[in-house]
């Protein structure tokens, strides 16, 4: 999701396929010196694939920079060498994101990470080991193996980018009310501000300095009714809502654009319910601006006849007022903890995967070709070199050992009917 201000783009949501980096092959190599007997494997293992890392830089606070990235990839690990060399592990993929950035796998829906503190960082896609070179299978049964593995696949995922600002105090209210007014006299933050009707069209964030300490409060772009569905701006940037601890109405109370102020906190408050209820929640106060117009007094007490939540009296184009709302808020925000935004069960890391996969394979018959899926079997069959022999061999054993030949033959397979690996067919063979 982005907005256009000028050359300025806001984008707080991206989706992106992460493709870890394979591992390097592994090398099948003997030792062949004059004066050494029987030297035997030399072939060194492949290098470990890159992963890719999620890391927070402060300087950014717009995820601009993955708009255009639909894929991050990973670089391989350098293939193993003979003489025991080792491939060199490939240097890992760094993405830089703002501070409260989330990111969840989308296959899961589960919360891979949530990006709150300084140079918070998390490897959301692994890299593939490196596969073994010839040296690492030698046994006391076969001294001198003729095979090695490729690499590693590196690992495949698709997820969801997504911003949410890292705010203590959140302004919300009907387009033109004032808040940008009100961030710019208590901050340092300078949002545009017009004189005519206008709505601000990105999230605004202020650092704000009281009582011996500083908070930070967002000045959220104007809501309308219907924003939880979808309506003007206001779905795209309700998110950022959800990180405050306290939410301050921001209200017109000369109600210069002909709207009921009443009307307008009620309807608000409906939008940050239907969009999460959990926010209503959280303390609220009422920023009572314009009061330098006409009816403002008149309409003030009428407003306070039906909210029994505190006023706040302010003019925000003169500053009169802010100086007792923000040492309002700083008060309030010392008894106030912080919480977690997500509850612990929908993170990917409190989810165990001992049972992930209850079934090492199926089998399904495609025509007359038998097909057999399945992770392990897949990652077998890609990791293996059909060069020699030998590893023909090694690859049909594994197949046997995992249940392969077992299943087939109970499914009513035939010797010479054909069987499909991903994209490698073969004949089935008692």
């Amino acid at each position: 999701m982005y907005n256009v201000i000028g050359d300025f783009m806001f984008i707080d949501e991206v989706k992106l396929e992460l493709i870890a980096g394979s591992g390097g092959d592994g090398c099948m190599a003997f030792r062949r010196e004059k004066f050494v007997e029987m030297g035997g494997p030399f072939g060194g293992n492949g290098g470990k694939g890159s992963d890719i890392i999620f890391k927070v830089d402060e300087g950014l606070n717009t995820l601009i920079d993955l708009r255009y990235q639909k894929q991050i990839k990973g670089k391989k690990g350098n293939n193993g060498l003979g003489k025991g060399m080792h491939g060199a592990n490939a240097q890992d993929i760094i993405v830089k994101v703002p501070l409260g950035t989330i990111i969840t796998d989308l296959d899961t829906n589960l919360i891979i990470a949530d990006l709150t503190t300084k140079d918070a960082s998390v490897v959301v896609a692994t890299g593939g080991r490196g596969g073994r070179g010839n040296i690492s299978f030698a046994t006391k049964s076969n001294p001198a193996p003729h095979f090695a593995e490729n690499g590693e696949p590196g690992e495949i995922r698709k997820v969801k980018v997504e911003l949410k600002l890292l705010a203590d105090v959140g302004l919300v209210g009907m387009p033109s009310v004032g808040k940008s007014t009100i961030i710019s006299q208590i901050s340092s933050a300078k949002p545009k501000i017009a004189a005519y009707h206008f709505t601000t069209l990105k999230p605004n964030l202020g650092v704000v300095k009281a009582n011996n300490t500083s908070f930070v409060v967002a000045d959220l772009p104007g809501l309308i009714e219907g924003a939880s569905r979808g309506d003007g701006l206001g779905d795209q940037f309700l998110k950022h809502i959800e990180r405050t601890r306290v939410i301050a109405h921001v209200i017109d109370m000369g109600a210069t654009e002909g709207r009921n102020p009443y009307d307008d906190y009620i309807i608000i408050n409906n939008e940050l319910k239907k969009f999460n209820p959990k926010i209503l929640e959280k303390p609220q106060i009422i920023i009572a601006n314009k009061m330098d117009m006409p009816n403002a007094s008149a309409n003030l007490e009428i407003f306070k006849a039906k909210v029994d939540i505190p006023i706040y009296p302010v003019k925000a184009i003169t500053n009169d007022g802010l100086k007792e709302v923000i040492e309002v808020l700083a008060n309030m925000l010392d008894k106030i903890k912080k919480e977690p935004l997500y509850e612990e069960e929908k993170f990917e890391s409190h989810v165990l995967y001992k049972f992930k996969e209850e079934k090492p394979f199926i089998v399904v018959k495609e025509g007359n070709t038998w097909v057999v899926k399945g992770e392990k079997i897949e990652k077998l069959l890609k990791m293996t070199k059909f060069n020699t022999d030998e590893a023909a061999n090694r690859f049909a054993n594994k197949l046997r050992k995992y249940g392969v030949d077992d299943k087939l033959r109970e499914l009513g397979a035939v010797e010479g009917d054909i069987i499909r690996i991903l994209d490698l067919e073969f004949e089935y063979k008692e």
